[in-house]
């Protein structure tokens, strides 16, 4: 057993409603599992409803090896669903709220795990209410290092609130269509060769990622810009996939060189694109 300080995960853990089926997700508990599965001691910090939906997350995480400890039940809202549209485009997220995960309250144990973690990673998604944002940001003071998946899914975030967990920050992933976006509300350029560490200095970071699905990534650390091509030539990849390749970035951090890092990261990637596991029948219930 992994007796080492944990990698904590925080943030939304709910159902992904797809057309074919169901499956547990929310990027912290996506990372959370692949940290586990390469060996990390992990914990996941959220919220679930009090019903059904809730029952069957927590089965999902104890099947997965996690518990939950950490995981807290509301008996005020209902568990977090999100509704995926796939098609030819883009995908479409229709995230339902307010739900259980945006009401996570500060409680002593979660600060006492976070204040002993290795590590804290959080996303944009989960600032999206008050109280869940003020318990992030708590949290956020008491950690030794802070990475933010940013993770942007409109209409759930501001600028503001995104600023603010980017200088909270130690090490950022983000995609490109993010790294776009966020150069935007500065009047910066968004070339990866000057964005990357651009950022990091405006916002004072260790580390950069920047994530390019099949195309590989970009690392910015300690004053270096190392990127290297994707292992697969899948053309698109599957949900969660990119948890798989931030999970083992942060596996190795500390341990191996940021080369090493990112090339293991892009491998873990790469495996699970062909790893997508299958989705739950819908109940009827949940099929109008």
């Amino acid at each position: 057993m992994n007796h080492s300080p944990a990698i904590v995960c925080i943030g939304e853990f709910l159902w992904d409603m797809l057309p074919t089926g169901r499956q547990p997700g929310g990027s912290p508990f996506h990372v959370a599992v692949q940290l586990h599965r390469l060996g990390q001691a992990t914990q996941l910090i959220s919220r679930v409803g009090d019903d059904e939906l809730g029952a069957g997350l927590l089965s999902a995480l104890e099947q997965q090896g996690l518990n939950s400890y950490l995981i807290q039940r509301s008996q005020t809202h209902l568990t977090g669903v999100v509704k995926v549209t796939l098609g030819a485009g883009p995908r479409v997220y229709k995230i339902v709220e307010p739900v259980a995960w945006d009401y996570l309250q500060h409680t002593d144990e979660l600060r006492a795990c976070v204040a002993e973690a290795r590590m804290l990673v959080y996303g944009s998604l989960a600032a999206r209410s008050t109280t869940t944002r003020e318990t992030l940001y708590r949290l956020l003071q008491v950690v030794p290092f802070k990475v933010f998946d940013v993770n942007l899914r409109p209409p759930h975030y501001s600028r503001t609130v995104v600023k603010y967990l980017l200088r909270q920050a130690d090490l950022v992933k983000l995609s490109q269509q993010e790294l776009v976006e966020i150069m935007s509300w500065h009047g910066q350029p968004s070339t990866e060769f000057t964005a990357l560490p651009w950022l990091a200095a405006h916002f004072n970071l260790q580390a950069v990622c920047l994530t390019k699905g099949t195309a590989g990534a970009t690392l910015w650390h300690d004053n270096q810009l190392i990127s290297l091509p994707g292992q697969c030539e899948k053309a698109e990849e599957p949900l969660g996939s990119s948890n798989a390749f931030l999970a083992a970035l942060l596996a190795h951090w500390g341990s191996a060189s940021p080369t090493e890092c990112l090339r293991s990261a892009l491998a873990a990637n790469a495996v699970s694109l062909f790893l997508t596991p299958e989705p739950l029948p819908l109940p009827l219930a949940s099929a109008s």
